[in-house]
């Protein structure tokens, strides 16, 4: 396990601005699903949690598909970041360059934004999915079960930064506001089901 970790730390601490933040908050987000995954397989696997079963097989079915996104969001966020570096390096020698590489840079800075930007709406819906679950699970996972929560908030709130870093560059539209007012929503959002789930969860726990 610990070979592929090194790996993808190695890429991350490097001095190539990609993999960065975005990609991070995906793979926190990737984690939050494992250990989701882990709590619904524990659940499943005890009689005595049979009122858990139908929301950690839900779980399962959500998190399974969910993991993988994450995955694919790690590799769009760096992705898209690349694309805003080659718009900059476009050349700007006569008028059509220049306009051609102002509008470059404008798609795909927006693009650079809208990926985090995904990955926040992912991280709304996966914190939703498991409230069920915080309700019913194992018992003996419930602090599993939180982690993933913090993680997910978490990836929530590292992703609006780079929202909000790329939407610093653009000049004012109304496709910039509609994406700055997503995410505000998406924050509170996150916020608030956090909130919600560690409340059931330490209440379950008698953690008062």
């Amino acid at each position: 396990m610990n070979d592929g970790y090194i790996d993808v730390l190695s890429k991350i601490s490097s001095s190539s601005p990609t993999p960065g933040g975005g990609s991070v908050a995906a793979m926190t987000l990737a984690h939050a699903h494992s250990l989701a995954l882990m709590v619904s397989r524990l659940t499943l696997g005890k009689e005595k949690w049979l009122t858990g079963h139908k929301p950690a097989s839900e779980v399962i079915e959500s998190s399974t598909t969910g993991l993988e996104y994450s995955l694919i969001l790690a590799d769009e966020d760096a992705s898209a970041f690349d694309l805003v570096m080659d718009s900059y390096r476009l050349p700007r020698e006569n008028d059509d360059q220049k306009s051609f590489r102002s509008e470059s840079i404008i798609s795909s800075t927006i693009n650079a934004a809208i990926v985090p930007l995904k990955i926040m709406r992912a991280s709304s819906d996966f914190l939703e999915s498991i409230m069920g679950l915080s309700r019913t699970g194992n018992s003996n996972a419930l602090t599993d079960l939180l982690g993933s929560c913090y993680l997910s908030h978490t990836s929530s709130k590292i992703a609006s930064l780079n929202v909000k870093i790329n939407l610093d560059s653009l000049e004012d539209s109304l496709e910039k506001r509609n994406i700055s007012q997503e995410m505000e929503t998406l924050l509170t959002l996150s916020a608030e089901k956090s909130s919600l789930i560690e409340s059931i969860i330490r209440e379950r726990l008698k953690w008062h």
